[in-house]
């Protein structure tokens, strides 16, 4: 993940004439905390903050809790959030967070032990004005709450503007939770619009039908009914129906169940992960996780277009194939950005003492992810590269311009 960013971040920043030093200005990051914590019952897991670009503001980015997190995927993630949240027209840097650890394995008591510690260590180094941490992979609002409180009890700052992603109790935002998926939806959409197909009928198959991929089906099937889902799986694969899959009955069974895997209904075969990703659908919809389709899988993808809704899910040989056959892929750092958008929202709201309806949340991440979405395509156009080139190289050019005035 970190050499396809960094390869794309090299090769836009050359086109675009940007020197030797330049390029390697932005390959580096501007601080990395790596450290230790070690728990009460005397575990130890490695954590990691790496503060990427805060050339537009704050860094800005999510904090993961998984086992195999390191410090290369944090390094990798934060350079995206840079190039994401200029993408996207955000007075934002990047940065990204993550602890090594399994937190199925933890106690209740023993996740905040985790989580407060890591607040704890990096209070010095975080904050309304200097970096803004988020959740992510296996974090959620409880676990930012927690950080939250121990931030302000550290510092005595009580802006609640430290993190986003909070409960709503704790001055979260309304609309958040739903904020990816629905902004993959609207990107989409317009990337439809541009290709003059808006109104046309077209067939998805959504990987990762979990938080982000549930949501962009539902508001998908409510808002777009001409958009026939046909498949969606999870980790332990999914339910394919050629005539079409209702996204409200998928995501309640998978609720209630805890996974895709024995989904029966007339007409459904169960699918792997694999064999959804080489179907012939218009619309492949990639909302698990980093490198999926890659050297071994790319010659099997059918679909027109591929919605990045996971980070990197398409790794750099693959895309390169992919876009020679024709394939238009919406890049990650313009399809899952409207996370990062609606984080945005709710550090504005925080410092300005507001709680915004989800009405006017959800109107602006549309005016954001619009605006962004025709920007990119116009720049594609006219430059004759692709999506991601071009969401790529006005970010860079964003970042650089802001960096020199």
């Amino acid at each position: 993940m970190l050499e396809t960013a960094q390869t794309m971040i090299r090769r836009v920043g050359k086109k675009l004439g940007f020197d030797e030093e330049e390029i390697n200005q932005l390959l580096k990051a501007n601080a990395e905390h790596e450290f230790e914590i070690e728990l009460s019952t005397g575990t130890k897991h490695k954590a990691y903050r790496v503060q990427h670009n805060n050339a537009l503001g704050p860094y800005k980015g999510g904090v993961r809790f998984h086992p195999e997190v390191n410090l290369d995927e944090v390094r990798a993630l934060a350079t995206l959030m840079s190039l994401k949240t200029a993408a996207v027209g955000l007075p934002l840097g990047g940065g990204k967070g993550g602890v090594a650890v399994n937190p199925k394995e933890l106690s209740k008591a023993e996740l905040e032990e985790l989580a407060r510690k890591y607040s704890a260590y990096l209070s010095p180094h975080i904050g309304p004005d200097k970096d803004v941490p988020a959740p992510d992979v296996n974090t959620n609002a409880t676990i930012i709450d927690w950080m939250v409180d121990e931030f302000e009890k550290v510092t005595g700052d009580t802006s609640h503007a430290s993190f986003t992603g909070k409960s709503l109790g704790n001055g979260g935002s309304l609309g958040r939770e739903a904020a990816t998926g629905r902004g993959g939806v609207i990107a989409l959409r317009e990337v439809l619009k541009q290709l003059g197909k808006g109104s046309q009928a077209i067939t998805v198959a959504v990987q990762g039908f979990g938080n982000v991929g549930s949501f962009f089906g539902t508001i998908a099937e409510d808002d777009h009914p001409q958009w026939q889902l046909v498949a969606a799986t999870d980790s332990t694969g999914g339910p394919y129906k050629e005539a079409g899959l209702h996204a409200t009955e998928v995501d309640t069974y998978k609720k209630n169940m805890g996974s895709l895997k024995d989904f029966a209904a007339d007409g459904v075969r169960i699918i792997t992960n694999d064999d959804l990703v080489g179907l012939e659908v218009d619309v492949l919809v990639l909302a698990a996780l980093g490198d999926v389709v890659t050297e071994s899988t790319m010659h099997s993808v059918k679909a027109k277009i591929i919605l990045e809704l996971a980070n990197a899910p398409v790794n750099e040989q693959a895309y390169h194939y992919l876009t020679d056959q024709g394939v238009l892929v919406i890049p990650d750092v313009l399809a899952n950005s409207g996370g990062v958008i609606v984080s945005y929202l709710e550090w504005v709201q925080n410092r300005t003492g507001e709680h915004w309806s989800e009405e006017k949340v959800n109107t602006e991440l549309e005016r954001y992810m619009v605006t962004a979405i025709k920007d990119a395509y116009q720049y594609a156009i006219k430059e004759e590269v692709s999506l991601k080139e071009a969401a790529f190289a006005l970010a860079l050019q964003r970042i650089r311009s802001e960096k020199r005035s």
